[in-house]
């Protein structure tokens, strides 16, 4: 790969000593943000679950991770940001069927200036309908309850079993 530029850890800002959630989550662990009835898919390298952050118009939205811990799209191996992105794309069919929504949104981010918050590499699925204002909108203040959170995930989790055309 002639011209290729190698960012591992150049750009990374993970402290020190840091716990990271996700693989927290994905080593059985349960917090008031997330836990294993949260997940609503769980491949080989890949894992989805809904996120406990929510906007006004847009909840029930769904993280998916890779299942071994890289913090960024920099440092991410492309055998894992192949499996992330199928696991987005049967996340987002099933959201759109699940959800009756009439579109869904994906974003990343990465390091603080670019939003970049929990260091575990994650795309966003969000469930989109019109009008939302989803990118002209702040999330809501108060984290989404395991008990709030728990519908949704059912509803994926129902439809990614016997998934139906949209």
């Amino acid at each position: 790969m002639s011209g290729a530029v190698l960012l591992v850890d150049v750009h990374n800002h993970e402290p020190t000593g840091y716990q990271c959630p996700f693989c927290f989550l994905l080593d059985g662990g349960e917090t008031p943000l997330d836990g294993p009835r949260d997940i609503v898919l769980r491949t080989r390298l890949a894992t989805a679950f809904t996120a406990s952050r929510w906007w006004p118009n847009n909840r029930g939205h769904v993280l998916v991770i890779p299942n071994a811990h890289h913090e960024n799209l920099y440092d991410l191996p492309p055998e894992f940001g192949h499996a992330v992105h199928d696991v987005v794309r049967e996340i987002a069919i099933a959201m759109r069927a699940a959800y009756d929504c009439d579109g869904v949104s994906t974003r990343q981010h990465n390091e603080p200036d670019g939003g970049q918050d929990v260091w575990h590499y994650h795309v966003h699925v969000f469930p989109r309908y019109r009008d939302d204002n989803l990118y002209g909108s702040k999330p809501l203040p108060d984290m989404a309850t395991a008990d709030a959170r728990s519908p949704y995930a059912e509803r994926l989790r129902n439809h990614l079993e016997s998934p139906a055309d949209i």
